[in-house]
This record gives C-alpha cells, sequence and structure tokens, in this order.
C-alpha cells in the first residue's frame, strides 16, 4: 500500500513519539504539529490520531485534562478538515465494572463524579464527541497501559521503572495482589494505523486481554535483577476487569503478548539490564 498523510495530535508524548516512527517507518507522510497548533485549520489533516492528553497528573491539572480531552477535541472536530481521526482514550473508564465479567467496547459504564473519576468522566466525554460525530471515520481506541522505551514516569509502571534504575529498589503503595493489563508499543501502533486506515467499528479496546499482578510482575523483576520491591503497609488493591480485545483479534488478527514474556527486552530498554542479561 502506497503512503498516506497522518497528522498526530499529541506527537511529543510517549504513544505519539512511537507512533510517528512507525508511521513514518511504513512510508506515510506524518505531520506534527507544534503545540501552538498554528494553521492547523486551514489544512487537509488526513488521517488524524488524537495522542493529546495527561496521565497520572491529572489530579493536579484538572483544567489542562479537560481541555485537553474534551475541548480541544471538541473544536478541532468542528473546524478542522481530515479524512479520518481516531480519539485515543483509555480502558481506565472500565475501573467500575464487575471484576469477574470481561470488560467489552459495548459494556456498560457507571462512573460517579469527583476528583478522582475526573480522568474517565473526561474521556468518555471526548469519546462521546466522536462517536456522535456523523462520519463512521471517526473512530475510538481504549488503551490498556502500554509500555516500551521511554515510558513516561507519569505511568504507574514507568515511575517504577525510574526508582529502580535510580535506587535500585522502590516501595509500590498497593498491594501484591492489585494488577493490570500492559500492552507493548511495538503492537500498539501497528494496530492504530490499521483502525485509522480501515477499521469497520467506531470503538476498539487495544489491550493484552490479561491481568499481571504486582506479585508476578515485581518478583520477576527481582529475580532478574536482584532489586528490590517492597509494599507499603495496607495498601489498597486495585485491579481491572479483563479487557475483552475479540473485536480486535477477529478484524486485525491482533495476538498481543505478555509483559511477563518479554520482560527482559523491556528491562533492556529501561537500562536495567544490558543486552547480555547483566545487571546495570
Amino acid at each position: 500500500m502506497a503512503g498516506v498523510k497522518f497528522t498526530v495530535l499529541g506527537g511529543g508524548g510517549f504513544v505519539g513519539t512511537h507512533l510517528v516512527r512507525y508511521l513514518r517507518d511504513q512510508g506515510h507522510t506524518v505531520d506534527v504539529p507544534a503545540r501552538s497548533l498554528d494553521g492547523i485549520f486551514d489544512t487537509d489533516l488526513g488521517h488524524v490520531i488524537y495522542a493529546i492528553g495527561l496521565t497520572g497528573d491529572f489530579r493536579k491539572r484538572p483544567f489542562d485534562t479537560v481541555e485537553a480531552h474534551v475541548c480541544l477535541l471538541a473544536k478541532m472536530l468542528q473546524k478542522c478538515r481530515f479524512e479520518s481521526w481516531l480519539y485515543l482514550s483509555s480502558t481506565r473508564v472500565y475501573a467500575s465494572l464487575d471484576r469477574d465479567k470481561p470488560a467489552h467496547e459495548n459494556s456498560a459504564i457507571v462512573v460517579a463524579p469527583g476528583s478522582d473519576s475526573l480522568y474517565n468522566l473526561s474521556k468518555l466525554m471526548g469519546e462521546s464527541l466522536c462517536l456522535a460525530y456523523p462520519d463512521r471515520a471517526v473512530r475510538v481506541a481504549r488503551l490498556s497501559n502500554v509500555y516500551g522505551a521511554g515510558i513516561s514516569a507519569d505511568a504507574f509502571l514507568g515511575s517504577v521503572m525510574s526508582d529502580l534504575r535510580l535506587h535500585s529498589r522502590v516501595t509500590v503503595n498497593e498491594s501484591p495482589d492489585s494488577g493490570k493489563d500492559y500492552v507493548a508499543i511495538n503492537e500498539v501502533t501497528p494496530l492504530l494505523e490499521a483502525i485509522s486506515l480501515h477499521g469497520l467499528e467506531r470503538l476498539y479496546n487495544v489491550a493484552s486481554g490479561r491481568i499481571v499482578t504486582h506479585r508476578e510482575l515485581f518478583e520477576k523483576i527481582c529475580e532478574v535483577t536482584g532489586f528490590s520491591v517492597d509494599y507499603s503497609d495496607g495498601g489498597l488493591t486495585r485491579t481491572f476487569p479483563v479487557v475483552d480485545i475479540s473485536r480486535a483479534q477477529s478484524e486485525f488478527g491482533f495476538q498481543p503478548n505478555n509483559l511477563l514474556d518479554t520482560l527482559d527486552g523491556f528491562l533492556i530498554a529501561c537500562g536495567l539490564r544490558d543486552n547480555a542479561g547483566d545487571d546495570l
């Protein structure tokens, strides 16, 4: 397939940076507008991937969170010219669902207003704007916890990797039974490209479909690095329902790996092991 034009909004972030590199490697023309977005309304943007957003610092920046996830999105959807639009949301929106049932794209979501739910509410509002847009080429991808080289220290796993790299130990403020779904950035980028260009649906889960507990993950990290991971007394158990990825699997053949099976490469990318497998 010949290359097409992409515009990655938020191309300086962790996911955005990898997306830009991947899309260019596929022969696409990729524009990454400046943060000022000067001239954004005066050109055809082609296939847009909206990766603007906040992560772990949303509680400290509530107004910026709503601006990024909702207000700026609304303005751009109304005024920009584009061929397709993919809004990057989050599987965090499933936080309130029953842990014993898989979270599907069509699952009903209940969110109570409050400071902790601001992120989820703003993402759901952004999703709703996209899905209300009268064009099936405007889509939403709910990303799980994406990991890989250059992972942000604002993300849970990124902060743990940073502390281990600096101090060879870390204290986790959650119980060992807490767990998350982790999906590799090098598996996310081709799927986002495929959804942008060929998606038949308007909403997709982008996840591994597995929950990895802190105990499983950190025991293996300690085993292969010799570093130490402790847990705070009385830490809460936080976990999520398994994310249903059957839609992406059936439409695109998406078969993501388990973080535990790719951990060595991730530790090398984070500077916690060298290529020979020696601890750093």
